[in-house]
């Protein structure tokens, strides 16, 4: 992912919608992102900035939430599990609550786990199977 102009993050930042200004700076947001990282065993800190810079960009309309996890393994070359897991917990706990607004921005649908969960519930209707005969 490309370094972008300061000048181009602003003028994108005071585009968004409140909630996700407020999440670009949030403190909370930040220190989950810190400890989601910390509790896979990531603890360099240009990493953890890295992927804290690369969240701020999905905010931003610059990189599309489910490209994040590509992101993830591909250019900051995080081991394929370990990426996996950092980005189902950074979907659950920094982009679920955001869900609404993400969707507006890249207008789309977001898939969160629990949505992908629901789907694998919902039982599937039975067909009726035209070519067996019936029990006598």
């Amino acid at each position: 992912m490309p370094d972008y102009p300061k000048e181009q993050l602003w003028e994108l930042y005071e585009q968004l919608p409140e909630d996700l200004q407020k999440a670009t700076f949030s403190e909370e947001i930040g220190q989950s992102i810190q400890d989601i990282c910390k509790n896979k065993g990531i603890a360099d800190n240009d990493l953890i900035f890295n992927i804290t810079k690369n969240i701020g960009y999905v905010f931003l309309g610059l990189l599309v939430p489910d490209d994040f996890l590509k992101t993830l393994k591909t250019e900051l070359k995080i081991e394929k599990d370990k990426a996996e897991q950092i980005y189902s917990e950074i979907t659950k706990s920094v982009f679920s609550p955001l869900k609404k607004s993400l969707e507006d921005l890249y207008e789309t649908k977001i898939e969160t786990k629990e949505s992908i969960d629901e789907e694998k519930v919902k039982p599937k209707p039975k067909k009726q199977d035209g070519y067996r005969e019936p029990i006598k």
